[in-house]
Order: C-alpha cells, then sequence, then structure tokens
C-alpha cells in the first residue's frame, strides 16, 4: 500500500530572527524541509503533503518532490500541531498509512522511517510513535506509561505535573498511524490546555481510549530528531552532521588532516586513499578518485578529480573534468567546461573557462585561457590571455600539439596556432600561425638618452 506523509512546515519561525522561512534554512547546502522531503522519497512513500504557512510561495519555489508526488495545504493560523494536519487530511486517500513529520526536524534516516512504518504493520489500527530518552527532557512532551508499560498518553511540558517532568521519555512528535482514523482522532481534538491551541499528541489518549495500542520506537541517533528554532541550533546540528559525513567518509577509507573543518553541501564520491586538507567545502555532485590530494581551502562543485591528481590549496574547480595525474593550483580557478587531459597542469593565478588542456600542457601563471582547444604538450608562458570576446560574441581559439606560447602573449580569437609554433614573448597574435614557425609582433625597442623623469610640481 501506498505511504503517506505530512510534513508540517507552515512555522514562521521568528526565533530564527529572519525573514526567511524556518524550513528553508540550509544545512549542508540544502533547505531543511528538502533534507524531510529527500527522506521520505528515499524510504518509499509515494505522496508528500505539505503544510505551508508563512511565505508559502518562497517554500513551493525552493523544493522538489523528485519522484514523489508532492502537494500543498495552507495553514493561515497558527493553531497547533494537531490544526496543521487537519489542514491536510482532505487530501489523504482513506485506509493508508501515514507519516507526520516536521519540515525543521531535518535529519531523521530512511532507515528510522522505514522502521516506524514497519513497526506499524504489526499493528496497523494502533499508532508507531517516534521516542527517546534525554537526561535533561526540559521543553519537550513527556510519555506517560501505565503499571504495565503500555503508553497512556503524552503531556506537554508546560501541562505536565512535577512528577510528569521527572519524566525521560520525550515524545519527538514523528509517528505513523492509519489515515482514516487520524481523520477521526484530529476532528475530536479541542485547544483546553495552557497554550489554547490543538495538540497533535492529544490522539495518542485517544488511541489508547478507543482499545488501539501505541508502539514506540527509538532512533540510532539523537541527532535524527533534533528540531532547529535558532540560528545557534543550526549551526550546532550543522557542525554535527557535517562531522557524521567525514565519519562516513573516514570508514571508506578517506583522510582528513581535521574532519572538523570540512563541509559536504551535495554529494561526494571518494574512492581509497584520498587526502582532504582543512577548510575544503564540496558542493553539487563530486567525485574523487583514488589517491588523489585535495589542498586546503579548496571548493569543489560538480566536477571530477581524476587518480593521483593534487588540487592545491584555495583553487575552485566548478562543473569541470580532471583527469588522472593532474596538477592544479594554488590559487587557481577552474570554470564550467573545464577539461584537463591527464598529466597536464594548471599552476597560481590561472582562470580556465570552457576549454581543454590535452596531456602534459601546462600553464603555470597568471594567465587567462577561455574558450579554447589546446592540444597536447603544449607550453602556455605567464601573462598569456586568450581574447575571446569581441563584446558581442564569443570565438574560439585553437592551440595544436607541442606550441609553445611565449609570456605576455594575447591570442585573439578565433585564431589557430600551428602544431610546432612558437609565439615570441609579448607578442599579439591575430592571424593564424603556421605549424613549426615562429611568430613575433614587436615594437622595435628604441632608447633614448639623458632621459628626464617628470617631476612633481611644489
Amino acid at each position: 500500500m501506498d505511504i503517506q506523509t505530512i510534513i508540517l512546515a507552515a512555522g514562521k519561525g521568528s526565533r530564527m530572527k529572519s525573514e526567511l522561512p524556518k524550513v528553508l534554512h540550509q544545512l549542508a547546502g540544502k533547505p531543511l524541509v528538502q533534507h524531510v522531503i529527500d527522506s521520505c522519497q528515499a524510504m518509499g512513500a509515494s505522496h508528500c503533503h505539505l503544510v505551508v504557512g508563512h511565505g508559502a510561495d518562497l517554500v513551493k519555489s525552493s523544493i522538489s518532490g523528485g519522484r514523489m508526488a508532492l502537494s500543498y495545504a495552507q495553514q493561515d493560523q497558527q493553531l497547533g500541531t494537531g490544526h496543521a494536519v487537519k489542514m491536510a487530511l482532505a487530501e489523504l486517500p482513506d485506509d493508508s498509512p501515514t507519516l507526520i513529520l516536521y519540515g525543521d526536524v531535518p535529519l531523521t534516516h530512511q532507515e528510522t522511517l522505514t522502521q516506524l512504518v514497519e513497526l506499524y504493520w504489526e499493528n496497523p489500527k494502533g499508532i508507531a510513535l517516534m521516542t527517546c530518552h534525554f537526561d535533561d527532557p526540559t521543553g519537550y512532551g513527556r510519555i506517560v506509561r501505565d503499571a504495565t508499560n503500555r503508553v497512556t498518553g503524552i503531556v506537554e511540558h508546560k501541562d505536565a505535573s512535577d512528577i510528569q517532568k521527572k519524566i525521560t521519555e520525550v515524545n519527538t512528535g514523528i509517528l505513523c498511524c492509519n489515515s482514516s482514523q487520524l481523520k477521526d482522532w484530529v476532528s475530536r481534538l479541542n485547544n483546553e490546555n495552557a497554550q489554547g491551541e490543538y495538540y497533535l499528541t492529544d490522539i495518542i489518549a485517544m488511541a489508547v481510549e478507543d482499545g488501539q495500542t501505541v508502539e514506540t520506537a527509538q532512533p540510532v541517533n539523537l541527532y535524527e530528531i533534533e528540531g532547529i528554532n535558532t540560528l545557534r541550533q543550526l549551526a550546532d546540528l550543522e557542525r554535527v552532521w557535517q562531522r557524521e559525513l567525514a565519519n562516513q567518509l573516514m570508514d571508506a577509507g578517506v583522510t582528513f588532516r581535521d574532519p572538523n573543518r570540512f563541509d559536504l553541501r551535495g554529494t561526494l564520491s571518494c574512492e581509497q586513499g584520498v587526502v582532504f586538507d582543512i577548510n575544503c567545502i564540496i558542493e553539487g555532485r563530486v567525485s574523487v578518485k583514488q589517491g588523489a590530494q585535495i589542498g586546503a581551502n579548496v571548493i569543489l562543485k560538480n566536477c571530477t578529480i581524476g587518480a593521483n591528481s593534487i588540487i592545491k590549496p584555495n583553487s575552485i574547480i566548478e562543473e569541470s573534468q580532471i583527469a588522472n595525474d593532474c596538477s592544479v593550483g594554488p590559487f587557481a580557478r577552474l570554470r564550467p567546461g573545464t577539461v584537463l587531459q591527464s598529466d597536464s597542469h594548471v599552476g597560481n593565478f590561472v582562470e580556465i573557462k570552457k576549454s581543454t588542456l590535452g596531456e602534459g600542457t601546462k600553464a603555470g601563471h597568471l594567465s587567462y585561457i577561455g574558450d579554447s582547444l589546446v592540444g597536447n604538450n603544449v607550453n602556455i608562458g605567464a601573462g598569456t590571455i586568450t581574447c575571446n570576446y569581441d563584446g558581442a560574441n564569443k570565438h574560439q581559439t585553437i592551440i595544436e600539439d607541442d606550441a609553445f606560447i611565449g609570456s605576455d602573449t594575447q591570442l585573439v580569437a578565433p585564431v589557430t596556432v600551428g602544431k610546432g609554433a612558437t609565439i615570441g614573448a609579448g607578442t599579439t597574435v591575430s592571424s593564424n600561425v603556421s605549424a613549426d614557425a615562429l611568430c613575433i609582433s614587436r615594437v622595435k625597442q628604441k632608447q633614448i638618452e639623458g632621459w628626464q623623469r617628470p617631476v612633481k610640481n611644489k
């Protein structure tokens, strides 16, 4: 049977001190609520009903359901979790297993959600509830059990007695139950409590009164049920999650000089023997092959780094393909469309865009290469610029195998430098250069004896 999910994401999050809806604040480079949606999809849910309120249009435009159907219910007044769930009930098919989740609780693993659904199937008329134990449960709803250890209800912290406040088992709010029964229980909620809100937690006592059982499960990691209410909490959870991601990579054979100074904001595939220095940022989909070394302060975005390649400190590589045994940096920038073939070298303060460098080619210093096709074993001297833009259109530069480009050369595209050609330093190349030719364009040097420099007026 299809699994339905309801994600509560209507709150403004006033304690975040931000105009951005709380569920759109990012953790690991992704909106909080998108983490929840992705977990639902990964565990096999067929439909996600998102309850939105503050910044609803922005929320809708910022997220994706992927292969999972996504629909929205509007909650204009913030009258509690029970009221929020009520907004989505009309869209639920009858007698379907329904997960209730929270857009500001981002890191609940798909395995944990699967465990909860499996617990539900053991008793599909009851409730499967996610709980956990805290040494300091202040602020959380307490799980109330009878003498036989059966769950009889949940009492919110503000409504709890002194004895109940000593209970360490708390409600996470995450549960799974039958949609038809959920509709019935929610219709019977009232707001006779200290907050004057409709508590979803009250359905636990209703289920017990109706003769149904409430079974509980616990997450493997406490961070899976941590909610975000402040920017401090967001920063703390970011570091917890980044360390968890680093731990997973280390278990697979990746070395970190300091795993606490690493940020993964996408998907990283690493082979064994890869080494990361400090303060690296990974965005999008990145693949790093065996034995590659990533220096300090490097940013990798949607790229592939080949085996045994070295990315030196402070380099930025975006939407590029780096083959095996290459060297990049320090302080290099490879922009989208860059391809480095094996054993090529890009040095400090070199920028490359939409260009291919062939095998064994070197661009060591202070150069810009754009919209270019560079062959094998080419040497590009310091200060070389491909002048690819005429103010309206981009043009291509072609440099064939074994060419030597002297320092301070300007290649005015469209232009081709033939195989084995040599371009003298300080040359502006505006026409094609034949194979094996020497090309020089310099103003004849003049020397004026006794030249007096201008001096400042007193």
